[in-house]
């Protein structure tokens, strides 16, 4: 029970259809195992409470509300709901990103809906999450904040907007773990390689019109370790131990999960 006690609002706990788990779902899942409290936040409520009902089929204690992230006031009344549900708000996850499904594209061919879209959701959301979790973390005298970025951020990605997006992620992570570090609060960013998730692989097979075999092979061939992609819980195991006493002298850290990938850079 790692998490005993705690209250994590999970930001993006649905999922998109699939027959695998996705990383949202998954954390929110692990979280409320070891002890926590967890709001599930999505901007689809249906797949918010679906999570939430497989934790309490668990045992276990969670709410569900509506959120989109580019809507600021949504991300402030989920805030406000965590804490008149909880009390209190101890771990914020950040877990939303778009890419192909928003219209990214090369640098040469990205319009400027697109950019605009995926950098609100990606970058935006996370800023304006933080702005309404950090005066409830700093009035505690604690907190935690995880956000989900990409090797992406590090990586010759080849679209545009994801990894600037996921690029800024980590270093804004590093301007709120110095700027929170006298109120207790600390901040890490998990860099996911390829993993096999609804939204990585079915929503690419979809976009791509592939089959989701020929996407699993294609992305499993570029992986190190074993030429197989991680999953969901491969990111929620790093969140879970993130979010734990066990790191509370890590802060403003980018954590690789990535099956050995980013050991070919450089």
């Amino acid at each position: 029970m790692r998490l005993k006690d705690k209250t994590a609002m999970v930001v993006g706990a649905g999922q998109t259809p699939g027959p695998t788990m996705g990383n949202g779902r998954a954390t929110a899942l692990l979280f409320a195992r070891q002890g926590a409290q967890v709001l599930a936040v999505d901007n689809d409520l249906d797949s918010a409470q679906e999570t939430v009902e497989i934790i309490r089929s668990e045992g276990g204690t969670a709410e569900a509300t509506e959120a989109d992230v580019v809507v600021e006031d949504s991300l402030k009344s989920a805030v406000s709901f965590c804490t008149g549900q909880f009390g209190r708000l101890d771990i914020l996850h950040n877990n939303v990103g778009i890419s192909v499904t928003g219209g990214d594209a090369p640098v040469t061919e990205i319009s400027v809906e697109a950019f605009d879209r995926i950098m609100a959701v990606n970058l935006r959301g996370v800023v304006m999450t933080c702005k309404h979790a950090l005066p409830v973390m700093r009035a505690q005298g604690s907190g935690v904040i995880i956000t989900i970025s990409s090797i992406a951020a590090i990586e010759n990605y080849p679209w545009v907007t994801y990894k600037a997006s996921k690029a800024a992620l980590v270093t804004l992570t590093q301007q709120l773990a110095i700027q929170n570090a006298e109120y207790g609060i600390r901040a890490n960013v998990i860099l996911p390689g390829l993993m096999d998730t609804p939204m990585a692989v079915d929503n690419r097979a979809k976009a791509w019109g592939q089959t989701r075999e020929e996407v699993v092979a294609a992305r499993n061939a570029k992986v190190p370790l074993g030429n197989k992609m991680g999953d969901a819980w491969d990111v929620a195991n790093a969140a879970l131990f993130l979010a734990s006493d066990e790191a509370r002298f890590i802060t403003g850290v980018s954590l690789p999960v990535d099956g050995g990938m980013t050991c070919r850079i450089g």
